[in-house]
């Protein structure tokens, strides 16, 4: 490792193994599982291949992430977080809802992926919310689909399925993140057409109603 921050404390060590840039990331797109190397390429489409190749490597040294053979329909090698790699989930949901309370507008030219809304939805999801309700989501986000499911206070993410979908919600990223901090309503994102729904308007609404961070939480732009 080239960090070496020469302290014993967790946090210096735990910098040490993942604290390059695009390590984080890396782990964040696998939370969702097992990826070939052109797939985290093309979620990272900011990344140097030399940089995506090098992370790897130190992350498969650290321990964090090992290669494994796919097995069929897929093919070739891909990359998988390993027991101690995947109990990043929690630091990294607990880090990404610490800066968004501080995120402004979508930046131009800034890369919206599915694997951080994926990643933002589980640091807003509110499972007292979700207790008794069986629901399929599709979000269409800025050309991308993920599918949430919810079951009786349990969520997944998955590829989403038109034979169990029962509500679509599409729009951007920016008007997403506007609904989730309650800076916009759904009801006036559909009305002034930055959003639009499939399957019943109150299961759409119940989506925001699971799933949402309090504005007062959020830090204002001076």
């Amino acid at each position: 490792m080239s960090r070496d921050y020469q302290q014993f404390c967790g946090l210096a060590h735990a910098l040490e193994l993942v604290g390059g840039r695009w390590s984080l990331l890396i782990a964040r797109d696998l939370l969702s599982g097992p990826k070939r190397f052109t797939d985290l390429r093309a979620g990272l489409p900011g990344i140097p291949t030399n940089v995506l190749s090098a992370r790897l490597r130190e992350l498969e040294d650290a321990g964090v992430v090992r290669r494994q053979v796919q097995p069929r329909p897929s093919s070739g090698i891909g990359y998988e977080l390993t027991e101690y790699g995947a109990a990043l989930e929690q630091p990294l949901i607990a880090l990404g809802m610490w800066g968004a309370r501080s995120m402004s507008a979508h930046r131009d030219g800034a890369f919206s992926s599915i694997h951080a809304l994926s990643l933002g939805l589980r640091g807003m999801f509110h499972p007292d919310q979700a207790r008794g309700r069986t629901l399929r989501y599709e979000l269409r986000i800025d050309g991308q689909s993920l599918g949430v499911a919810i079951d009786d206070g349990a969520l997944h993410f998955d590829k989403p399925d038109g034979s169990t979908t029962r509500v679509v919600v599409e729009t951007d990223s920016d008007t997403m993140f506007a609904m989730l901090t309650k800076r916009l309503t759904l009801r006036a994102a559909l009305s002034s057409g930055r959003a639009t729904t499939e399957g019943k308007r109150t299961e759409a609404q119940q989506f925001f109603e699971i799933f949402n961070i309090d504005e007062a939480d959020l830090i204002a732009h001076g």
